[in-house]
């Protein structure tokens, strides 16, 4: 039930940024033409750019979603990634690329018509538009952070429902060019100066670049397969170790296969004396436990096999220790793991 819930909000917070996104774009898009101003155009391509984004966020849902079929045994979790991977390229290339590039041309060239009050009523609806959005995405990462017993920018950090760290940071992103654009557009209403309107287009275009960075680096690190973290790694180690006819875990791998998926393998060596029924109970009881501990969990595989000699003789131990763990840990399924 709670990841039918925070699936369903998922898909809420998209949908309520990408209508504010776009009519917040065809509100700047006016008001940019009116004016001339090149911050208001570049925050109009910006606001396109993220309805574009949430467009591509809500089919990265939906498709991510789809069960598990013959073709594609453990879902299409990853699928979500590329798409979401695709909205950062599109903010980098489209949102990024026209405001800089705008930038640059109104310092060089452009003379702003000087309709400035249509640019200043403009930016004010449209902070207030997107400051709700914003506050939407907010609550529910504090409400996943509070699930998943880690702080906000935890969660927001290691979370593996990048949907929902792609609306928050765009909706952050939207406020803080809000702000840079109202500077440009007064400090050019003040001095007569387009270098100051021009200056923040470009901040403004940095500003995505920053955000689409962030976005696609998060994605590819998924779509390649990342472990969850190594507090998570730890506790699910654990559970298999406490089993009755487990002598000790000699290998444990987990990857995030989806915002909900998570698949765990070890090689596990059983007791001396275990039978083969014993090993089958075992393997349905570290099911259970992990199922019960982490809901994500979707996939658990033990290996049977006998504990490799160091070079000291003693058994030798293959679980991933500290120096091997990844430097980016992932996610537990939606939260931080």
């Amino acid at each position: 039930m709670a990841e039918a819930a925070a699936k369903s909000e998922s898909v809420g917070t998209v949908v309520v940024a990408g209508a504010a996104n776009l009519a917040i774009a065809v509100a700047k898009l006016v008001a940019g033409l009116i004016s001339g101003s090149a911050a208001m155009l570049s925050e109009a391509a910006h606001s396109v750019a993220d309805t574009t984004t949430e467009v591509l966020l809500y089919l990265a849902l939906r498709r991510g979603a789809r069960p598990a079929d013959t073709r594609h045994p453990f879902g299409y979790g990853k699928e979500s990634y590329v798409w979401a991977f695709l909205a950062a390229l599109f903010t980098f290339v489209v949102g990024a690329g026209f405001a800089i590039t705008h930038g640059v041309t109104t310092i060089l060239v452009h003379e702003h018509t000087g309709h400035f009050r249509t640019s200043y009523i403009v930016l004010a609806v449209s902070f207030a538009i997107e400051s709700v959005s914003l506050a939407r995405a907010v609550r529910q990462v504090r409400r996943e952070s509070r699930r998943w017993r880690a702080t906000p920018n935890r969660y927001l950090r290691l979370t593996a429902d990048t949907t929902v760290k792609a609306v928050f940071l765009e909706d952050t992103a939207a406020l803080i060019g809000l702000l840079i654009a109202a500077a440009g557009v007064t400090l050019s209403h003040l001095t007569g100066d387009e270098l100051y309107d021009g200056a923040a287009s470009i901040l403004i275009g940095v500003l995505l670049l920053v955000v689409a960075g962030i976005l696609a680096r998060s994605n590819i690190s998924l779509l390649v397969g990342r472990a969850v973290s190594e507090r998570v790694h730890r506790q699910i180690e654990h559970e298999l170790a406490a089993l009755a006819a487990v002598d000790r875990i000699d290998t444990l791998m987990t990857m995030v296969l989806g915002p909900e998926d998570i698949l765990v393998a070890a090689k596990v060596d059983f007791r001396d004396d275990a039978t083969g029924a014993d090993i089958e109970a075992a393997a349905d009881e570290a099911e259970r436990r992990l199922t019960d501990r982490f809901p994500e969990v979707a996939y658990v595989f033990l290996d049977p096999t006998r504990s490799r000699r160091g070079s000291d003789g003693r058994r030798a131990r293959t679980t991933q220790d500290e120096d091997q763990r990844p430097v980016d840990p992932g996610t537990a399924g939606g939260g931080p793991a």
